[in-house]
């Protein structure tokens, strides 16, 4: 039996008068790949932002590896955000030695690697990359690292069509059985099929998490068509 990764139990949180998240109970598998899926506003964001501990629910408890979210959570996840964070006057190597200094479980042979065959120019500032390179080099900081739970946040949305089946393989080539990954994303027709599972968010609350095996079993269906029947797109 899978032990659990991630344990989140009765999780809300508010933002003044709207309510983000709304008794969010979930309990993730370690060794799956697994989906974040839902509309526009639908707390997909604020909930791997709380899983990273960056907010603090308002109601419930979330444990990562039986962590609270904290350093030692945080030791343990690897998270990449859906806007760039990196610093304008870092060259490409800079981010990597500061990933390196930061992270014991960094693998900078592994990084670099992964740079020259995304064709990323290691010397480069970062000012001087495109979206969609920039977010290639968060992505194989995020991917560097020997995880637990690995948090991505719309990894592919910037990319090239072209660079997203690497980037996919990157993921699925980088992450060992006793990790976790979970990837928030609008476009589930080019990553559904990396996915084992999947869950649907609405108005800050679960409607749906099932495996994709199940899901093409039972119903005959691909996740993307499901989301568009349930979410009527």
């Amino acid at each position: 039996m899978n032990q659990k990764t991630l344990e989140c139990t009765e999780v809300s949180k508010n933002f003044g008068s709207i309510a983000a998240l709304h008794n969010v109970n979930l309990s993730l598998p370690e060794g799956k790949i697994i989906g974040l899926l839902g509309p526009n506003g639908s707390g997909k964001t604020t909930l791997i932002k709380l899983i990273c501990g960056l907010l603090t629910p308002c109601e419930g408890s979330i444990s990562i590896c039986g962590h609270e979210p904290g350093p030692e959570s945080k030791a343990i996840v690897s998270y990449l955000p859906e806007r760039s964070y990196l610093p304008d006057w870092m060259t490409v190597l800079d981010c990597l030695d500061f990933f390196r200094d930061f992270y014991e479980d960094f693998d900078y042979e592994k990084a670099v690697g992964m740079l020259e065959n995304l064709k990323v120019p290691a010397k480069a500032r970062m000012k001087t990359l495109s979206k969609g390179t920039k977010e290639k080099v968060q992505l194989v900081l995020v991917m560097s690292r020997r995880a637990r739970l690995y948090l991505l946040d719309e990894p592919i949305g910037g990319v090239d069509p072209a660079a997203r089946d690497y980037i996919l393989n990157t993921i699925l080539r980088n992450y060992d059985e006793n990790a976790t990954v979970l990837i928030s994303t609008h476009l589930i027709a080019d990553i559904e099929m990396v996915l084992d599972e999947f869950i649907f968010l609405q108005n800050g609350q679960v409607v749906s998490y099932a495996s994709t095996d199940s899901l093409r079993e039972d119903l005959g269906k691909s996740i993307d068509t499901y989301f568009r029947e349930v979410f009527r797109c």
